[in-house]
């Protein structure tokens, strides 16, 4: 199994990409076997569908953290929005049924951009990076109930795309970043991802409130560019299930590219799906709280 073996060979990681579809796959084949009596193929895939199961519960079952009693909560939507979608309406009514204090955009066109007030009309404290000159690719929006203040930080690893805010959030201060690495095939460069991932520790490592992640990671957690950010840059990911792209699968059979990452003083209370915008990935909804403090040695 690519995931179970830990390997990071750029290979081996694209086919741990797939966990969560392959075990879905192998659980539908597995009932087919059985129900028509072919003891031993069912079995097979029993067996195999155990160890895919295994696989997959780091991406699936990640570690919540521990709310701390009576703490506000803040609920982030993040979506990649791609930059041929100009479905407006889709876009605001998937942003307003989730109810969020905090929305992080990726890929935002040239059209949905310049009809930002009708699709965030409760958010009026917006980031949006790079202005529309630039290509709508590398478009980002940061937009909050709170206000906001941009957060300037440095790396010297090129080539992360991404935008950083300070939102003075009910639970006090907390530093979101969006972020889009590159994907891992075919590649743009071959340690693209990699080297992304470290230039996102050094921005990181220079916030001092707590951080959320939020963006198009083309990796799910389990696999070398999630295990890297949780070990390198010590974030902890939301479940990835159910799966956020392609959006024309069904949930169950997607895969987790769009992550949400947290910091330990933070935990998580909730993550779902949101609506759909129009877009061939699928929304995530998170909610947070502050996680309780670490008992004094």
């Amino acid at each position: 199994m690519a995931t179970l073996s830990g390997a990071g060979h750029r290979w081996i990681d694209i086919l741990a990409q797939f966990t969560a579809p392959v075990l879905i796959a192998t659980l539908i084949l597995m009932l087919a076997a059985l129900f028509g009596r072919l003891w031993l193929a069912g079995g097979v895939a029993g067996v195999v569908a155990l160890l895919l199961l295994i696989a997959v519960s780091p991406q699936w079952f990640p570690a919540r953290g521990d709310p701390k009693p009576g703490a506000p909560e803040i609920t982030l939507y993040s979506a990649n929005l791609y930059w041929e979608n100009t479905d407006v309406d889709a876009i605001r009514a998937s942003v307003a049924a989730t109810d969020a204090d905090v929305v992080v955009l990726i890929e935002m066109a040239n059209g949905p951009a310049e009809r930002m007030d009708e699709i965030l009309p409760l958010h009026p404290h917006r980031l949006v990076v790079p202005p529309m000159t630039r290509p709508v690719s590398d478009r980002m929006v940061i937009a909050s109930r709170f206000p906001l203040t941009p957060v300037q930080t440095e790396s010297d690893v090129p080539g992360l795309n991404y935008l950083v805010a300070r939102v003075d959030a009910s639970l006090g201060p907390i530093d979101i970043v969006a972020v889009h690495l590159t994907r891992p095939w075919p590649y743009q460069y071959q340690w693209g991802q990699i080297t992304q991932v470290m230039a996102l520790g050094q921005v990181v490592s220079q916030l001092k409130s707590p951080v959320v992640v939020a963006g198009d990671f083309n990796s799910v957690s389990s696999a070398r560019i999630g295990r890297q950010i949780q070990s390198d840059i010590g974030l902890i990911p939301a479940p990835g299930w159910p799966g956020t792209w392609p959006s024309a699968l069904p949930s169950a059979g997607g895969i987790t590219i769009d992550q949400v990452y947290r910091s330990p003083d933070l935990a998580l209370i909730d993550r779902r799906l949101g609506q759909p915008t129009g877009s061939d990935h699928r929304p995530v909804v998170t909610r947070f709280t502050l996680s309780k403090p670490e008992p004094a040695p």
